[in-house]
């Protein structure tokens, strides 16, 4: 019996697109709105974790409810939206695109009706069989639902699927559908971070996808 092709998920924040100074500087408008410290961006890398709720609520020292984190939320992402135009795609992005032998798509944990035409404006919607980001109005949550949907909406089996992201929750997501990371040292989490999650880490994009097929031809 043979085995379905493998198809590759990309991540976009801090992955394909180049925006991890942005979304440092987006936090620290969060931060300073209440009065509390600015990170910088290798502490951000070290420190940043999914919910993000929980990530604002250590440098904080204070509680983060679901009420106030909605408020905070939509602070980054105002910031977030000012810098958005000065933000390019990662160095090697399209070169590692193309360099993928099979099917790709994009998931993302940003808002859905921002997303498609930004992929769009960087003239990327070709290269991907869908694209999705977040439904939700209020973010910050784990991956693994949203591609399990995202999946199901593609009609592909989580076993054949590799995913090339920047965090941990990436990661994490790949496991729950019982698919393969392969993790971007480049975006929003710390490298040793990274290789202390015992998951492929690569340091450019063009070396993440040569992992991903090493990977995905090893579950064949």
């Amino acid at each position: 019996m043979t085995s379905a092709p493998p198809h590759l998920v990309w991540d976009w924040n801090g992955t394909l697109l180049n925006d991890l100074s942005l979304v440092v500087s987006a936090t620290n408008v969060v931060f300073t709105s209440l009065g509390g410290p600015t990170v910088s961006l290798d502490e951000h890398r070290v420190r940043f974790r999914r919910p993000i709720a929980e990530y604002y609520a250590e440098v904080l020292g204070q509680a983060v409810d679901d009420d106030e984190f909605g408020r905070l939320d939509k602070i980054f992402h105002d910031a977030y939206r000012t810098g958005l135009t000065t933000c390019e795609l990662a160095a090697d992005a399209r070169a590692a695109m193309a360099a993928w032998p099979g099917s790709q798509s994009l998931l993302s944990m940003w808002f859905h009706e921002e997303l498609v035409p930004t992929v769009h404006t960087y003239g990327l919607t070709g290269h991907f069989t869908r694209v999705d980001g977040l439904r939700a109005t209020v973010g910050g949550g784990r991956k693994a639902e949203s591609l399990r949907s995202h999946l199901a909406e593609l009609g592909v089996d989580g076993a054949s699927v590799v995913l090339i992201g920047d965090s941990i929750d990436d990661a994490d997501a790949a496991l729950a559908v019982g698919g393969r990371a392969v993790l971007y040292s480049g975006g929003f989490t710390d490298p040793a971070r990274l290789r202390a999650s015992g998951h492929p880490v690569a340091d450019t994009l063009t070396d993440a996808v040569d992992l991903a097929r090493e990977v995905s031809s090893a579950g064949r």
